[in-house]
């Protein structure tokens, strides 16, 4: 599950490696959570552009409070199932989340630290994801799971469906079979990049990175 991530800072450089014709600068932090904002990069008119939208889709519990605060679903387990299959299957739901890297929490419960993952030469990568507009939180987004490789697998069993350079178009434009197929591939071990940190995985009451939710 991949519940912390960090964005790249520079709107040029995010314009420039998925070529946007007009950036926009975001209002995503440097290191995004679920329910905070976040960059997405999608098609419009046949065009990319950049957006700020919210990490995660609201969902709202059986027994929650009519008042109480939807919980942001960030992670998207299965393509095929529930709230995902009628965006997945409409390219013009889905999107790119530019990365610089993700975090997974590794060690004992309560002492657990960030294990960062990046992409060897690639100072920004893409996560495929979908997108949508709530009547909650505006435009928001979830990244599409799935099983974790050799570099990954020793810290978390799932990662982010992550996509080459030349895989951009075929995640916007393709067939839902194209999506799926991305969903099921395994993503080559020797192209991540760890850096296990002494960095508490939680930092902030107001932002904690366990508090999200795969579906």
């Amino acid at each position: 599950m991949c519940n912390l991530s960090t964005v790249p800072k520079s709107a040029a450089e995010v314009a420039a490696h998925f070529g946007v014709a007009n950036p926009i600068q975001s209002n995503a932090p440097e290191e995004s959570y679920p329910g905070t904002p976040g960059m997405v990069v999608r098609e419009q008119e046949g065009a990319r552009v950049m957006q700020s939208m919210t990490w995660g889709f609201p969902l709202r519990l059986q027994g929650m409070k009519p008042d109480s605060k939807p919980k942001p679903v960030n992670n998207i387990a299965d393509l095929t199932k529930g709230m995902w299959i009628g965006l997945a299957r409409k390219p013009q739901w889905r999107c790119l989340i530019p990365l610089t890297g993700f975090a997974e929490a590794e060690g004992p419960k309560g002492a657990k630290t960030r294990t960062w993952f990046s992409v060897k030469d690639e100072p920004i990568f893409a996560w495929a994801g979908l997108w949508r507009v709530s009547d909650e939180w505006g435009p928001v987004y979830s990244g599409a799971m799935t099983d974790a490789n050799e570099a990954v697998g020793p810290v978390h069993n799932r990662m982010p469906v992550l996509l080459h350079r030349d895989e951009y178009d075929q995640w916007l434009r393709g067939s839902f079979e194209d999506a799926l197929a991305f969903q099921k591939r395994i993503f080559p071990a020797e192209l991540i990049e760890m850096e296990r940190t002494s960095e508490p995985w939680v930092k902030k009451k107001s932002a904690e990175p366990e508090g999200a939710t795969l579906l």
